[in-house]
């Protein structure tokens, strides 16, 4: 990976194409197939975004601004993710043979640390106190760790993706705070996009029993996370005090980047929008995250009859 400092130039044409890639060769490709790993990767590799955490330009708040941010209850947390992301993510590219896959794997783990380093330098710049760091333990099972990580985001993503909409529209934040974070929304999308084709590529090339396996490991991967978006977030900080955190703030902290009355069914809607606009400019052919998308859309009538239910 890159270690001197991109200039403007190479920061602004980076910009572009981030949102917008597509690759030349065949119509329809077979995923599972080898032209659909080389595509993923190409992908991967070409829509890479230079920048660097320690030259983001962090914008001066005014007393309001700063006390919204923070007072979001989601930075501990954040920080502490990101950094398992990483260590999971590098832990199960080194358990991968086929060498494009494990260096895109490993360019993936590395991208989870520079968001660890943005979001260290944000809570550093702003003096937001947090929680000493547990210890990150190397996973016993990769594979599990690799998947939990890579649905989290799925989920997660999803509705920050709509979150981050509305604190843009918002007006309460500085527009330079939400243009420094962009990027990183929009590597998540990149991420996500890479998982969804490398959860396709990977059960396309296991023979049946060991894919009754894996799709047994993924269903227990999405009941697990089910269970734990049921509650809050539990973990124990360096010192051993445990340190309770919302961790479906994705999902109802909206209320807490607008002065809005925003309902559950324009928030939904929004994210909806924003899942779309993010993933619009990248190949048709390469495979998007459907679960929250396809379980959001066939919510949001239900949602809409009980809105219009309750205004009655």
């Amino acid at each position: 990976m890159p270690t001197g400092e991109p200039d403007a130039a190479t920061i602004a044409a980076s910009e572009t194409r981030t949102r917008q890639w597509s690759s030349n060769g065949q119509e329809r490709i077979k995923y599972g197939s080898d032209a659909h790993k080389q595509m993923m990767c190409k992908m991967f590799a070409e829509t890479f975004n230079p920048y660097r955490p320690s030259v983001l330009k962090w914008p001066a708040l005014d007393d309001a601004a700063l006390h919204r941010i923070t007072s979001l209850p989601i930075w501990d947390i954040a920080v502490q993710t990101e950094g398992k992301a990483r260590l999971r993510m590098a832990a199960y590219a080194r358990t991968v043979a086929d060498p494009d896959m494990r260096n895109t794997l490993a360019q993936n783990a590395w991208e989870e640390n520079r968001h660890k380093e943005v979001l260290s330098k944000m809570v550093q710049h702003y003096g937001i106190p947090l929680v000493p760091e547990p210890p990150y333990e190397y996973p016993q099972d990769p594979e599990w760790a690799y998947l939990v990580t890579g649905y989290s985001e799925c989920i997660d993503s999803f509705f920050a993706f709509g979150l981050f909409k509305v604190a843009h529209d918002s007006g309460l934040f500085p527009p330079e705070l939400i243009d420094t974070f962009e990027p990183v929304m929009q590597e998540e999308c990149r991420h996500i996009l890479l998982f969804a084709n490398w959860v396709a590529w990977h059960r396309a090339n296991l023979n049946l029993f060991k894919r009754i396996a894996f799709e047994l490991k993924v269903f227990r991967v999405w009941w697990f996370l089910g269970l734990e978006r049921m509650d809050l977030a539990k973990s124990l900080d360096a010192d051993g005090n445990e340190h309770t955190q919302d961790n479906n703030f994705t999902v109802n902290g909206a209320q807490s980047v607008t002065e809005k009355d925003l309902s559950v069914v324009e928030l939904m809607a929004t994210c909806l929008r924003e899942n779309d606009r993010r993933f619009a400019g990248y190949d048709k052919r390469l495979l998007r995250p459907t679960t929250m998308p396809f379980l959001v859309k066939c919510a949001l009538p239900v949602l809409r009859f009980f809105e219009r239910r309750k205004r009655k």
